[in-house]
């Protein structure tokens, strides 16, 4: 039997893995634009904002799925 807790969880490790992924894809994307000659500067400077934001959310995601313990 499974509570609303858990399924939360599982949704919330969902959620974070989707976008693990999709942060791992931006470094792929900035890669290939930033080596091409003439790098288009503006697209990289949002995806590279694209890449932050998901990283702030990961951060909090993990927060919420690893509480801190204080011993």
């Amino acid at each position: 039997m499974t509570t609303d807790n858990t399924i939360d969880r599982y949704e919330l490790r969902r959620r974070m893995e989707a976008l693990k992924s999709e942060h791992r894809d931006l470094d792929e994307v900035i890669s290939r634009f930033s080596d091409e000659a003439p790098a288009d500067q503006l697209l990289i400077h949002r995806l590279k904002k694209r890449k932050l934001v998901l990283k702030d959310e990961i951060k909090r995601l993990e927060d919420l799925l690893l509480p801190d313990i204080i011993a």
